[in-house]
């Protein structure tokens, strides 16, 4: 089975297609290090299905996302970056040198949870980016 192959076994059991487009993307986002913004994802995946477009990649990113497999997050380098969805978890980043942190979302369940109380909404993104300086730059 391929590196991609568990995420495109959900696919096919929730009655979705398994195209060459998303196992490429779902491929890519395995192997990424790192948060990829659409045009990243785009340039990567084009180098091996030529016919590509770029709208295609957005919507297969979006639909993705929908579904649960991968999760849309913002960065400072972009407003809108993916990954793929493994467990929650959130980002310090750092305003200076872009420096990212995870967070494990235990840390911040008590808030999500209070806050669904408190408005009545249910949160459907778990994603949070906190922006600040590390302390590596907060010495410089």
């Amino acid at each position: 089975m391929t590196c991609e192959g568990n995420f495109t076994k959900k696919l096919s059991e929730r009655g979705y297609r398994v195209t060459p487009q998303r196992r490429e993307i779902l491929h890519i986002l395995l192997h990424a290090d790192a948060h990829l913004t659409p045009a990243e994802i785009f340039e990567e995946a084009h180098k091996k299905l030529p016919n590509l477009t770029e709208p295609t990649v957005y919507r297969t990113l979006e639909f993705l996302a929908e579904i649960g497999l991968a999760q849309e997050a913002y960065s400072e380098k972009s407003k809108s970056a993916y990954e793929i969805s493994g467990y929650a978890h959130h980002h310090l980043i750092c305003r200076k040198c872009a420096k990212e942190v995870e967070i494990p979302h235990v840390k911040v369940e008590g808030l999500c949870q209070n806050l669904e109380d408190e408005t009545g909404f249910k949160l459907m993104q778990n994603h949070l980016s906190f922006f600040g300086i590390c302390p590596d730059c907060q010495e410089n």
